[in-house]
């Protein structure tokens, strides 16, 4: 059996149950089209109501072909089973888009003839809403699933949240270890940017020190040339000054002209205009004639008939010379009319013309003071240009130079910056677990701190055992004459004796021979001052201490053929002496701990192999590493 969903979304539904009150509720509407290919290939709707809230809310349809034949037929509908998932899902479509509003007009009801939605079967009906009815498109009655039906659908809610939980949590390391990553690379840029930064403030430093010493040098230059060019625009200021004003001159007396041009015009107007006016009256008196005339002609036309024929001609070019004079008078009515006009006109110019002289003078009196205010502008301004000018040129093929180099960088930043844009909360939880690690540290700066002051116990102790050290230097010193006093009277014997429990031989210069460890299996050669560590031993002890260990340092001294009254050579330390019995590894100091002072005797020949500071290194400042000392062939306890 193969499903295809259709239609998976929460609708709105108004609940009614026998007896109560309507209530809304959210409900999942899930419909699939099931096939079945066996024994026959048919199709099925199944529609499924859930709640979210509540998982017991279950609510079953399957509607098959022979079920549609009916539901049609019941409730005459008029599509095919084959449209009708479409059109049932299209229903809901708009029940889901009314349902936000006050009077909706396609609703969803679950009708129960129970009081309560429990375990009963319930129709949802799909109702359009009017002023007049409220007419149901369709309706499906819902059995309530049992309980195998609600296990089998809780179980299958409860495998999708586990897949949805499987993919979170893959998609979640997924993205730790991307980010955890990303973060990674992104500090190790910053750093390696912080240095750059750096890199290029302290250039920029040193390059914007040398700028200013060049530049000013460059503005003692400038101010000459300043000088020098003040001087050239005074010069041009005051030759444009003047042809300002022989233009402002001229252009008044334009002005001036046109104007006495227009009165004159104004003058011969008027004097056509009185003309015309006598002109007017004369032909009006003339035809206050000509009308008496025609009265009495009318009177005497009786008597007059026979005359008439003689007298047709001359009355005829009479009306003519009427009519002419009619429309002379016209025209000349039209001209006064022309004429007032241009009147008017010339009024209306020359009242615009003095209005533009006013506004000409207020222009040149705000123009002379905005002269003024350009030549103080303009004088600062130069000299400012011509120095901003070369310090942009240079600062330009600088900026080049330095553009080409920050090109590559930028590109990364903007990946980079890209990149942090998009991981600033998780940066936001790295500071604060970064807040935490800041508390951490400070504890252990306030442990490093204890470790310090040991640190200045442990140095006041090594200069006591510095000062015991020279003790036994001088104690050495007084041991080495003793003994070469005793060498010199035993020079011919060659006793054998045993000194301390070691066994030792005669030398070809009567000293002492080497006692050798059988259980290390390494000869180490002993000095005549073997029994003066015994001597030496408690003073050890007292400086030795856990913070401030002091090494056992042998001395091995050997007789030369150059010195005439002791034959005594340099005392060295030895390079390899065995592992120390009371603390039981091999330790040493730091050479600067060794170093000469004016107030100490020099230790020369210190083998570099017993000043291992390892023991030392957590306590001690971190310092740069000195130079080893010379190894001279001099004495170990006398100056060169």
């Amino acid at each position: 059996m193969a499903a295809e969903l259709l239609f998976n979304r929460e609708v709105c539904v108004q609940a009614r149950g026998q007896g109560c009150e309507e209530r809304r509720l959210n409900v999942r509407v899930n419909v699939e089209l099931l096939s079945v290919s066996n024994p026959v290939h048919k199709k099925d709707l199944a529609v499924r109501l859930t709640d979210d809230a509540d998982p017991f809310f279950l609510y079953n349809l399957v509607i098959s072909e022979e079920d549609f034949q009916s539901l049609k037929s019941q409730q005459g509908l008029l599509v095919d089973f084959s449209a009708f998932p479409q059109k049932f899902i299209d229903l809901l479509q708009q029940c889901i888009q009314e349902q936000n509003k006050d009077i909706p007009r396609f609703l969803l009801q679950l009708v129960s003839s129970a009081s309560v939605l429990d375990r009963t079967p319930v129709s949802l009906n799909v109702v359009e809403t009017n002023p007049f009815k409220h007419l149901t498109h369709l309706s499906l009655k819902f059995l309530p699933g049992n309980d195998a039906e609600i296990k089998k659908f809780l179980a299958s809610c409860l495998k999708c949240l586990k897949e949805d939980k499987t993919t979170l949590e893959e998609k979640l390391r997924k993205t730790e270890e991307d980010f955890s990553r990303q973060l990674s690379y992104t500090q190790q840029s910053l750093a390696e940017k912080s240095r750059e930064l750096d890199k290029l403030k302290n250039e920029w430093a040193s390059y914007t020190a040398a700028l200013t010493s060049k530049h000013t040098q460059e503005l003692t230059a400038e101010k000459e040339r300043a000088l020098q060019a003040q001087t050239q625009y005074q010069q041009q200021h005051e030759q444009q000054k003047k042809e300002l004003e022989s233009l402002h001159q001229r252009s008044v007396q334009q002005l001036q002209n046109r104007l006495s041009e227009l009165e004159v015009i104004n003058k011969d107007l008027t004097e056509r205009r009185y003309k015309g006016d006598s002109t007017v009256r004369e032909l009006k008196a003339k035809l206050a004639g000509v009308e008496d005339e025609c009265q009495r002609a009318k009177q005497e036309v009786v008597s007059l008939r026979r005359e008439n024929t003689t007298l047709d001609a001359e009355c005829h070019e009479k009306e003519k010379l009427v009519n002419q004079l009619q429309t002379r008078v016209a025209v000349l009515e039209q001209e006064i009319k022309d004429k007032d006009q241009l009147v008017v006109r010339t009024k209306e110019v020359l009242d615009a013309t003095q209005e533009q002289k006013v506004i000409l003078e207020e222009n040149t009196e705000k123009k002379q003071s905005h002269i003024e205010k350009l030549e103080t502008t303009i004088k600062s301004l130069s000299a400012e240009l011509l120095k901003a000018n070369e310090i942009i040129k240079k600062l330009q093929g600088d900026l080049k130079t330095l553009m080409s180099k920050l090109k590559l960088k930028n590109t990364v930043t903007i990946q980079q910056e890209k990149l942090l844009a998009e991981k600033e909360e998780r940066l936001q939880k790295e500071q604060r677990e970064l807040q935490e690690t800041g508390q951490s540290l400070r504890m252990k700066e306030q442990e490093v701190c204890k470790l310090q002051e040991q640190l200045e116990t442990t140095i006041q102790k090594l200069e006591e055992s510095k000062q015991l050290l020279k003790t036994n230097e001088n104690v050495i010193t007084w041991l080495n004459k003793q003994l070469n006093e005793v060498q010199m009277v035993k020079k011919m014997e060659t006793p054998s004796s045993m000194h301390g429990g070691v066994r030792t031989a005669p030398s070809p210069h009567g000293m002492l021979d080497r006692p050798s460890f059988l259980s290390s299996g390494i000869t180490h050669p002993i000095s005549p001052f073997y029994a003066f560590q015994k001597f030496a031993e408690p003073a050890r002890n007292k400086s030795s201490s856990p913070h401030c260990p002091v090494p056992k340092i042998q001395f091995n001294s050997q007789v030369s053929k150059t010195d005439q009254r002791s034959d005594v050579q340099a005392v060295t330390a030895a390079s390899g002496h065995p592992a120390n019995k009371e603390n039981g590894d091999n330790l040493g100091l730091e050479s600067k701990y060794f170093k000469k002072k004016e107030d100490s005797i020099p230790l020369r020949g210190l083998s570099q192999n017993t000043l291992n500071s390892e023991y030392l290194k957590p306590y001690l400042p971190k310092v740069q590493p000195s130079p080893p000392a010379a190894v001279t062939t001099a004495s170990a306890y006398f100056p060169g």
